[in-house]
């Protein structure tokens, strides 16, 4: 049986029309309050989250149930290694804003708060949808990426991946340096005011210059990344509420920059530039060039980082931790949903303890979800041009 979220499985198609489900609100509560004693008996919170369903089509979440109903979900993450970790996330209650600009203004401020000393998980949640009403979102996929652009010579620059998104950004009038590493605006979306889009602030872009503790050659290359990884077109799903604008983040995994950002074809292609720096025989992939390229490119990215004093974890360290997640999950009597493919890391797979086992492949709620309209917009932007 195929696990919606799962491999190329769709997640199920979400509905903004459809009132909360009151079945999936009871499950939420009963879970929340079981597991947080402190809150008292649940019986009285189910009779008034059933009477405003029933007045409203929907229900509010106390500040204590949307905490640790965004923590449930990050521990529902099937694609996350990191979850032992769940408890420590930082929630900031933002519903109240309304506008643009405020959304803008807390968007900072996550920033701020999540890269401030050490990088620690932080989540924003925004207005929850009502049922049969538009919604507040943001169409980038994270709240810090890298424009691409096509040069008159036909040769990328920057992240080739985001080149239809970086046109789009300059239909709605935004225009970015052309270099490498520039950081695209973000594009925040309200009922009230259509798309608008806002620069971040230096402030709020903590970046990484990404140097090799023996080749010094590798400075010149100019490559950086940014240190907070901030994922922001995801919907929030906490018992039977969705909150489609609900930027979370985590820290780094060194080869999600080094082995994919950087190393991915339709990305930075930067492999056969390492190898040419090296010396290495490219003319066939039986010299392992490739493999030899990007050890030292994800050798660059550990280093820099941690020369920097910026949190980020190595893939064999990490992969020891997603172990001791699951054993603390199984003494606590609950199942993992976990995505192998997504689990075992991009590089030395084999040689990490993730790869030689099999997990457990279920869609449990609360969870985070990428719907298909969100990630079409991350990927082309809106073609209709703003009018406002």
């Amino acid at each position: 049986m195929t696990v919606p979220g799962y491999r190329d499985e769709p997640a199920e198609p979400w509905d903004p029309a459809a009132p909360a489900d009151p079945g999936e609100a009871e499950d939420f509560l009963r879970q929340c309050y079981t597991e947080n004693q402190r809150l008292g008996p649940v019986e009285p919170r189910l009779a008034i989250v059933r009477a405003q369903i029933a007045a409203t089509g929907t229900y509010v979440h106390t500040t204590e149930e949307l905490a640790y109903g965004a923590k449930l979900a990050w521990r529902n993450a099937s694609r996350c290694i990191g979850r032992l970790y769940w408890r420590s996330l930082v929630v900031l209650d933002r519903r109240r804003a309304r506008t643009a600009d405020e959304i803008f203004s807390l968007l900072v401020n996550h920033l701020q708060t999540a890269g401030d000393g050490q990088i620690r998980p932080v989540i924003s949640v925004f207005a929850a949808a009502q049922p049969g009403q538009p919604y507040a979102r943001v169409w980038n996929e994270q709240l810090i990426r890298y424009a691409g652009y096509r040069g008159a010579d036909g040769c990328p620059r920057g992240d080739s991946r985001q080149e239809q998104f970086t046109a789009a950004m300059q239909g709605y009038g935004w225009r970015g340096k052309g270099d490498h590493f520039d950081v695209l605006p973000l594009a925040i979306e309200t009922p009230a005011e259509g798309v608008r889009l806002y620069e971040l602030p230096d402030r709020a872009i903590r970046e990484v210059p990404l140097t090799h503790p023996e080749h010094s050659w590798f400075d010149e290359l100019g490559l950086r990344w940014h240190a907070v990884p901030a994922i922001s077109n995801m919907r929030l799903t906490i018992g039977g509420v969705h909150y489609p604008l609900a930027p979370f983040n985590g820290w780094y995994l060194g080869t999600e920059i080094g082995a994919r950002n950087l190393a991915d074809t339709d990305r930075y292609d930067m492999l056969p530039v390492v190898a040419a720096r090296l010396g290495l025989d490219t003319s066939r992939e039986s010299t392992l060039w490739r493999d030899r390229a990007l050890l030292e490119l994800n050798v660059a990215v550990l280093h820099s980082f941690e020369k920097a004093g910026i949190r980020m974890s190595d893939h064999h360290t990490e992969s020891q931790r997603f172990l001791k997640h699951l054993s603390n999950e199984e003494k606590a009597g609950r199942r993992v949903p976990a995505d192998w493919t997504w689990i075992v890391p991009p590089m030395s797979g084999g040689i990490t303890p993730v790869f030689h086992r099999y997990y457990d492949e279920m869609d449990l709620r609360p969870a985070f979800y990428l719907d298909e309209q969100a990630s079409v917009l991350a990927r082309e932007g809106c073609p209709v041009r703003r009018t406002h």
